[in-house]
């Protein structure tokens, strides 16, 4: 299996390649040359098995013959071990024809564990057998940096550092972050918003000399097994209601559209996806972007859902890739011109082509509040706002098929028992694995939102 960039300009490389190195030198991001499939009748067989096997059947497709089956069977089963839920990613009715997919069982209480725990296994067998060492630069809207911790914190071959927009994110998805005693982690507080983290992080990828001299590498969703890992779930979650032999649909919450993407590539595998319904905040680039066929930056507004205040998704770009016919130049043209301007048109093939699968909803703030206190009155049970966000856009895209939806709850809603506590009066219990961070000590530092400042930063930790 070889990958190429979306932009057309730099070499195919293998799975591992790809992997350490996130972003193509060109700027893309690495798809696969060619898509693999399951048969109706492999999908059909994933019924009834350990959440672990079959994400060790669907990692196996993209890995090739690079790594033994056996080794990526082992690492699926370590990496999933870490959930406190026997089932991983359980799925639970909460309307007709509607339902959750819990993603927040894993160490940080996030659907980003289902991939990192992976991921950080993935890095330390591919390191150890190259031996090499790396050094990992992760931007966060919340809860990438805390499952980034997480899954790196004390390997011999990793140092990581984190960047989180000050002041824009909860205290405990902050804390999951700044509580890390291990010398290989540290955190940035960036005096702006994820946005700017994001463009900081891309800036030092694509830093040729910064690369090589300390190994760096990224774990954003960016990074393609990233999207892999998280595409399990799709499979997992439409086989137990039925799948392939009817249609299930999903309402996924959305801010950089690793999720959404996620989707894309279990229905190009043969999963028989309806539709993705892709909900935003009020920070709706996506959503605009599907429905106006404009892909349009607008400024970051804070909202109760931190994790997805984004104005710039990057897998969108993997997206357009898809549907320009993958045109590597038309891509490297459209995305230089939002670099540059802050917006492009999409082609009207291309739009198409992505309405065939995605439906964008945008959620604002009362409807989000609303929906936390309706689900709780409905179903007894606590949502968190970006799940919320999920809710509501199944709520109101619904119509757009008849197919069962899933919701992905993205979030325990204890990372956020603010916003829960003021919309129904019920502050939500901390889960014993992660009740420890509220006595601990924080360490982070706080630097501006400068590319250079955060390079010599990462350097000379990477160096020290």
């Amino acid at each position: 299996m070889r990958y190429v960039s979306t932009r057309g300009q730099s070499p195919a490389v293998g799975f591992v390649d790809a992997v350490l190195s996130g972003l193509a030198p060109d700027g893309g991001l690495y798809v696969p040359e060619e898509w693999p499939s399951f048969t109706q009748d492999e999908i059909a067989a994933f019924a009834g098995r350990p959440y672990a096997e079959v994400a060790a059947a669907v990692l196996g497709k993209f890995v090739g013959d690079e790594i033994e089956a056996e080794v990526v069977a082992e690492m699926c089963a370590e990496a999933y071990a870490t959930f406190t839920h026997a089932a991983v990613v359980p799925v639970r009715q909460v309307a007709p024809g509607g339902f959750i997919a819990e993603l927040f069982h894993g160490p940080s209480l996030a659907f980003k564990d289902v991939a990192m725990q992976l991921l950080a296994r993935l890095s330390d067998h591919v390191l150890a057998a190259q031996n090499r060492t790396q050094t990992i630069l992760c931007a966060t809207s919340g809860d990438t940096g805390g499952a980034a911790v997480e899954a790196f914190r004390g390997r011999a071959n990793t140092k990581i550092v984190v960047m989180f927009p000050d002041g824009r994110i909860s205290e405990v998805q902050r804390r999951f972050m700044t509580t890390a005693e291990e010398d290989n982690v540290r955190c940035i507080a960036v005096a702006g918003d994820f946005d700017d983290c994001q463009a900081i992080l891309k800036t030092a990828l694509g830093d040729a000399s910064m690369k090589q001299s300390v190994g760096l590498s990224a774990v954003n969703s960016i990074n393609f097994a990233r999207i892999v890992a998280q595409s399990v779930y799709y499979f997992t979650s439409a086989v137990a209601l039925g799948a392939p032999h009817r249609q299930v649909a999903f309402a996924v919450p959305s801010g950089n559209f690793g999720d959404g993407f996620a989707g894309y590539v279990a229905k190009r595998m043969g999963l028989p996806v309806a539709r993705i319904i892709v909900a935003t905040n009020s920070n709706d680039i996506l959503a605009r972007a599907f429905e106006e066929g404009r892909y349009v930056r607008g400024v970051t507004a804070p909202t109760q859902s931190p994790a997805m205040d984004i104005q710039s998704a990057s897998n969108f770009e993997r997206l357009y890739f898809e549907c320009v016919r993958r045109d590597g130049l038309e891509t490297a043209r459209a995305f230089a011109a939002f670099a540059e301007t802050g917006g492009v048109d999409i082609p009207p093939q291309a739009l198409a082509a992505m309405r065939e699968t995605f439906t964008g909803v945008s959620v604002g703030e009362g409807d989000t509040t609303r929906t936390i206190v309706a689900t709780l009155r409905e179903t007894g049970e606590l949502i968190d706002p970006h799940t919320a966000v999920g809710v509501a856009g199944m709520q109101r895209a619904g119509g757009a098929t008849t197919a069962p939806i899933v919701v992905l709850s993205t979030a325990h809603p204890a990372k956020f028992p603010e916003t829960v506590q003021a919309a129904t009066g019920e502050t939500p219990v901390m889960p014993r694995n992660a009740a420890h961070l509220a006595g601990k000590a924080e360490r982070f530092d706080r630097l501006p939102a400068d590319a250079d400042t955060i390079k010599a930063y990462v350097r000379a930790f990477a160096e020290g």
